[in-house]
């Protein structure tokens, strides 16, 4: 978010939080991006705050959370206090449990070796995830499979409109991985969390808790594994390794096609742009 929409945003969660009897006296963005976060204090919340448009995703969102949270599944829930969606000066606003992060002791390599700083060892990465695949499975909730996603990043790349920068060269590539598919067929699928990806799962005190709930969609586990750094993917019982690549292709596609949107506001985007598609090119090759 630009400076006076983020302050804006971060004005709204402090009030909407007061109004509803948190104790607020200090509110500081901890994250900005086309949705933000704000941590709250003295009431040690963490509000989410997105355009008003997200309303109805953040909806979505704040169920799979309640839902997950009578399964015991590792996630970070919803604050008690204020557990639905909020809207206040054009924005939406949820408020989560804030956890205190911590890092890990453990044998091996380090973490940002490996391409990540939650601090989690490869194992208890894998053991959460497996144990949010199990509440999953618990749950009945109508979900978008993951097949829509492709659907909207192929859309995307061929909206010349929305992608006005975007290289014809690049362009091509992204669409023949786009609409070359997955080449098995037949696997199991269940509801999946949709990016479990290093930066949506937190270390915390109580153990790794899993955020960015909203999500959440139908497809075959490796496709969650695909957003794994491999020496996490490989370590998770069953996968096949190489529909993961399959769709660990598919994923640096799409994500690279989200950065080239003109209306992305993802921190360090130019950047990103560049890496997933020589990521994705790298992938090809093999």
């Amino acid at each position: 978010m630009e400076p006076s929409v983020l302050r804006r945003a971060v004005d709204a969660a402090a009030t909407t939080a007061a109004e509803l009897g948190l104790d607020v006296s200090d509110a500081v963005a901890v994250h900005n991006s086309d949705r933000i976060a704000v941590r709250l204090d003295p009431c040690d919340v963490l509000a989410r705050v997105a355009p008003g448009a997200w309303h109805d995703g953040m909806a979505y969102e704040a169920e799979v959370a309640r839902r997950l949270a009578a399964t015991d599944s590792p996630i970070g829930g919803l604050d008690p206090r204020a557990p639905d969606v909020y809207d206040r000066d054009g924005f939406a606003i949820t408020f989560w449990t804030y956890y205190e992060p911590v890092v890990a002791d453990h044998d091996g390599p380090a973490p940002e070796q490996l391409g990540w700083t939650s601090g989690l060892a490869p194992a208890e990465y894998v053991d959460a995830l497996v144990r949010l695949h199990t509440g999953l499975r618990q749950i009945e909730l109508d979900a978008p499979h993951v097949t829509e996603r492709v659907d909207g990043w192929t859309a995307l790349v061929d909206d010349r409109e929305r992608t006005p920068d975007l290289p014809e060269r690049d362009r091509a590539l992204l669409k023949d991985t786009l609409t070359a598919g997955i080449a098995k067929a037949g696997t199991a699928e269940q509801l999946l969390h949709g990016e479990p990806h290093p930066g949506n799962v937190l270390n915390t005190s109580t153990g790794p808790r899993f955020i960015d709930l909203g999500t959440c969609q139908r497809g075959p586990i490796e496709y969650d594994l695909a957003y794994l750094p491999e020496e996490v993917a490989e370590l998770y019982p069953g996968a096949d390794l190489d529909l993961v690549h399959q769709f660990r292709i598919l994923t640096w596609a799409g994500v690279a096609a989200m950065r080239w949107n003109r209306d992305d506001q993802y921190p360090d985007r130019d950047r990103w742009r560049v890496d997933l598609l020589d990521q994705l090119r790298a992938g090809l090759a093999r």
